[in-house]
């Protein structure tokens, strides 16, 4: 079947871009607001984006109600930082609680008993437990269309738990022991990252000519 994007609703083109690009990683993003209060929600419109300088991307929905800002993107737009941590398996559960539509002076680092750590650089703390955390400075909000704005964001210092570090000097780290999480398909549906496979990258081969199978 071909879906034409432009022609569809909304919600039907969040459904089938949801339920095909997986699994997403989930950024689960610390800000603070200008009063003080601290943000803590998770996001899986996230990735990397580059390495010079190193960027991550996050798709920010705006409220489906009131077409305004939530206080993540507010935040961000406000102080311009942020810090984006990883989610392992044993934080789902006060994670999820985070994504509760809380009012914008009500601090989810508190509602879900989140423990934090100060970060190095930018205001926001770190989620303690999160395997890996990245102190980031807004680079640019782009409002694209009246739903979403896209910010890219500078990771500024990157934060690896000792745990997960098996060489520094060659900055090998365990991946698979960090069980980081991702979303899939539908409406409250996760993916452990612990099924994997290797394919060593070819190299070209001009005589090399393939044949469908």
């Amino acid at each position: 079947m071909q879906f034409d994007m432009r022609a569809l609703p909304m919600a039907i083109r969040y459904k089938i871009v949801n339920s095909t690009i997986t699994p997403r990683p989930i950024a689960w993003i610390t800000t603070r607001s200008e009063a003080g209060v601290v943000n803590a929600a998770p996001y899986s419109f996230f990735n990397c984006v580059g390495t010079e300088p190193p960027l991550v991307t996050l798709g920010l929905l705006k409220d489906p109600a009131t077409r305004g800002l939530k206080n993540t993107a507010a935040n961000i737009i406000a102080t311009s930082e942020f810090v984006v941590n990883l989610v392992c398996e044993d934080d789902a559960e006060r994670m999820n609680q985070c994504s509760v539509d809380a009012p914008a002076d009500v601090s989810e680092i508190e509602y879900a008993g989140v423990q934090t750590a100060p970060s190095v650089l930018v205001a926001p703390p770190l989620i303690a437990t999160s395997p890996v955390s990245f102190e980031c400075r807004k680079v640019a909000a782009l409002d694209i269309g009246s739903f979403q704005t896209v910010v890219i964001g500078e990771i500024l210092m990157a934060h690896i738990r000792d745990e997960f570090i098996t060489d520094r000097e060659r900055v090998y780290f365990d991946t698979p022991a960090m069980k980081l999480i991702g979303r899939t398909h539908g409406s409250g549906w996760y993916v452990r990252n612990s099924d994997s496979f290797q394919l060593e990258r070819p190299r070209y081969d001009p005589e090399r000519i393939a044949k469908p199978e």
